[in-house]
């Protein structure tokens, strides 16, 4: 098969790979669309490149089945099929407790096995087992449901944030994720500020329903925040940058008793915290990462009945052919959600 191979830091090549075959348990889904995540860009830039190489990235999957392992009686040659992608132990405490995506004992695709970047994939019993290889009627498109895992993690920073109706929104980057959390975020009701360097893609956020816009450049984006709030500061904080003086410098725009969710993942690091302001003001300091299971599916039903528009954020599609195009692009941050296509 036709594959994005990585080799190393900054190495991708496209070329032939082994075809993936289905063990007991497992199915082969051939890829129709796979999407494009910030998380393999850091990758493929050194940030956690995986130990055992050459591999195949991509962890945003929709497509067919195209090969049923022994005892696999759920799924049949053609179902069309949304994959959830980490392959959880369902045994952990964790796994017990219904976050999943804190299990003990987890790997999934693009780490640990191969990815979607490639026109075939095979996805192990354990996510089968785990209810993530989830159907999709005939009219749902492929290019919408690829959107339900990135839009999940936003999710499930809504249910850590304790998002509601009326509750005040600060989102510090409009790139893709900071775009899905401000749709996460009016879907529950809440009234979003969000801020950028860019204008671009500030006014992109205000077609989405954002109510206020703020270039942190131009303007003095806590002088902002406190006078959108009377004062208080934003009921959630979320950092959807893996910037660490971006992450000390605003989490003090959060509203006594509110929550500030570090959401991008930043590199080792340290910043500095006030702790009596975190006692004295209630404040939650939290973070997520990933999804569950749950969160997934749910978010599928979001896109599919529309609840949520997702067909917006899509700005660029790419095929195996074109996919060092798409790289270069996420790079330089030239484009706002791209996806591979295998049709």
């Amino acid at each position: 098969m036709k594959a994005a191979v990585v080799h190393g830091v900054n190495d991708i090549r496209i070329e032939e790979y082994p075809d993936p075959v289905a063990g007991p348990g497992e199915v082969i889904v051939k890829t129709q669309v796979a999407g494009i995540c910030a998380t393999d860009i850091k990758t493929l830039l050194g940030q956690g490149i995986p130990k055992d190489l050459p591999t195949i990235l991509g962890h945003e999957v929709v497509g067919e089945i195209a090969e049923t392992g022994a005892g696999v009686q759920d799924f049949a040659l053609g179902d069309r099929v949304a994959v959830y992608p980490i392959a959880v132990c369902g045994k952990c405490r964790y796994c017990r407790q219904g976050r999943h995506n804190l299990c003990e004992d987890e790997f999934g695709l693009g780490h640990g096995i191969e990815g979607g970047f490639a026109e075939y994939v095979r996805l192990p019993r354990r996510i089968i087992d785990i209810g993530g290889v989830v159907r999709l009627a005939d009219d749902f498109s492929f290019e919408d449901a690829v959107f339900a895992e990135p839009l999940s993690c936003t999710l499930a920073a809504a249910r850590t944030c304790r998002l509601e109706k009326d509750r005040s929104v600060l989102i510090i980057g409009a790139g893709p994720m900071g775009l899905m959390h401000l749709k996460t975020a009016k879907y529950f009701g809440c009234e979003v500020m969000i801020a950028d360097l860019i204008d671009d893609r500030l006014a992109l956020a205000g077609t989405m329903g954002a109510d206020h816009l703020i270039n942190s450049g131009q303007k003095d984006l806590k002088d902002e925040v406190m006078h959108l709030t009377d004062g208080r500061g934003a009921d959630a904080v979320i950092i959807s940058l893996g910037i660490p003086q971006v992450i000390e410098d605003n989490i003090k725009l959060t509203a006594k008793g509110g929550v500030c969710n570090i959401f991008g993942g930043p590199p080792p690091s340290e910043i500095t915290i006030d702790p009596r302001w975190l006692h004295y003001q209630e404040i939650t300091l939290t973070g997520t990462f990933a999804s569950t299971p749950e969160d997934f599916r749910q978010c599928l039903g979001f896109i599919e009945n529309r609840e949520i528009v997702v067909s917006d954020l899509l700005s660029h599609r790419f095929t195996l052919d074109t996919f060092l195009d798409a790289v270069e692009k996420a790079k330089n941050q030239e484009m706002v959600r791209g996806i591979v296509t295998f049709a």
